[in-house]
């Protein structure tokens, strides 16, 4: 008897392959760009840069991940109740536009303060900033869109397409064919911007329109209401785990270009590398993780749980084995590699480097149990725990007496080591609530693939 399912699991396992792929390739151009940056640019141009990227992916993460992840989750919800998605897209569409409309009216009624204090009164990254974050904004929408309808083709084509339109702006700047760091700064958002590319094809070629399933009307329609409320506790918990990654990667910088000025936020920016160019990298594992756990644990039995905890076990013990080479490496020759990847306008301190390279595998390790905990229906825990150190971390580097870079860092390994251990003892003594619980396939595995591929890009 013919499994008449196996053909839409193999299609499904070769595109989750394919965004696999795409989000370490995004990942990859993304540091790329950043190298390329630093070698090109003098240390205020770069530290600017720096500025500018960590403030739009905090705004965007605040604004617009929200109605992505609701939307990526409806949008399945509705194809898999054979509903019509053009309400769910419309409404989602309203809300991005209205979240868009606000940004740009605070944006320029703080001007004085985005423009002179963050930016150092640069006018043009000030416009750039405001664009970023609207075509983020889009891109963003595009991203729930394909992701819910499970487009993993046209998605990780977004996603390329992204990483290397922005990567072709530095590599343009660092080959002469310009010599403004403005030029730079305006792959930011020509990425996401020629990323929308890829929609009208989607749309094109998009499936015919499901036909609703009989029986199925008023509020047992998987559609009938589309709102921010809808699935509130599960999402407000990823949200809330992915505002805290941002807090870890890109709030060092904002603290200390606030107390040091855009030169040193290149610095410590290109010190944390050490930290987020594996981080990034792991994303790709991690949309891989997440579904593999979710099968094990679908099993039931010994045998399932056997393997989920091997699973884990094994990821980690291969992540605690990368960090620990990464740690020797930077004690060893850490400066010298750093000035060759990101040139010599800056002198590293040996010391910062092991310091991050440590917390860079507990924070590995933490990533790993996240997944693991989210795979056990523990979101909610999980986002407590991301939650209480990320609010952890800025306290402690708004608390003066260490020198500023070292509390960054500090506060980085040893957030990382405490978010490790929270979350293993979420992992070890499991409560799943009902409604955290992610079955393999289901729009909330598809919501939390999404979320690792935001990050990587």
């Amino acid at each position: 008897m013919t499994d008449a399912g196996a053909p839409e699991t193999r299609t499904y396992g070769r595109s989750a392959t394919l965004l696999t792929a795409a989000i370490a390739a995004a990942g990859i151009f993304t540091y790329l760009f950043f190298a390329l940056a630093s070698h090109s640019l003098d240390r205020v141009e770069y530290g600017e840069l720096v500025v500018l990227w960590s403030a739009v992916f905090i705004a965007v993460s605040t604004l617009f991940r929200p109605v992505e992840q609701l939307l990526s989750r409806t949008v399945a919800e509705l194809e898999a109740h054979g509903e019509p998605t053009g309400h769910a897209l419309r409404v989602a569409g309203a809300i991005q536009l209205a979240l868009g409309a606000a940004f740009v009216v605070i944006a320029l009624a703080l001007r004085g303060v985005l423009q002179d204090e963050l930016l150092s009164g640069n006018e043009t990254l000030y416009w750039v900033m405001i664009a970023a974050v609207l075509a983020f904004g889009a891109s963003f929408y595009a991203r729930g869109m394909l992701a819910g309808g499970r487009r993993f083709g046209f998605y990780a084509s977004l996603l390329m397409i992204d990483g290397l339109g922005r990567f072709a702006f530095a590599l343009a700047v660092a080959v002469g064919i310009s010599e403004s760091p403005d030029v730079v700064a305006l792959g930011v958002v020509f990425g996401p911007a020629l990323s929308l590319v890829v929609v009208p094809v989607a749309l094109v070629r998009r499936r015919p329109a499901p036909r609703a399933v009989a029986g199925m009307t008023g509020d047992d329609s998987a559609g009938a209401r589309f709102t921010l409320a809808k699935g509130s506790g599960f999402a407000a918990a990823v949200l809330v785990i992915m505002l805290s990654e941002q807090i870890f990667l890109n709030g060092g910088p904002l603290i200390v270009r606030g107390e040091e000025g855009a030169a040193a936020a290149g610095y410590i920016f290109n010190v944390l590398m050490v930290a987020r160019a594996p981080v990034v990298l792991f994303q790709a594992v991690a949309a891989s993780l997440l579904p593999h756990l979710t099968r094990l644990r679908s099993r039931g039995g010994e045998r399932g749980a056997e393997g989920f905890q091997a699973s884990v076990s094994l990821t980690i013990q291969v992540l605690a084995g990368l960090a620990a080479i990464a740690t020797l490496v930077m004690a060893a020759i850490g400066p010298e590699l750093m000035q060759i990847a990101f040139g010599d306008k800056f002198e590293y301190d040996r010391i910062d480097l092991v310091i991050v390279a440590i917390g860079m595998g507990f924070y590995l390790a933490a990533a790993t149990l996240n997944q693991a905990a989210l795979a056990q229906g523990q979101a909610r825990r999980a986002a407590a725990c991301w939650l209480v150190c990320a609010v952890g971390f800025i306290f402690w580097n708004l608390v003066p007496g260490t020198e500023l870079f070292l509390r960054v860092e500090l506060g980085f390994a040893g957030g990382a080591a405490l978010l490790c251990g929270l979350l293993y003892a979420v992992y070890r003594q499991p409560r799943p609530r009902p409604g955290d619980e992610i079955e393999p396939g289901s729009p909330r595995e598809i919501e939390l693939r999404l979320a690792a591929g935001d990050e990587a890009a």
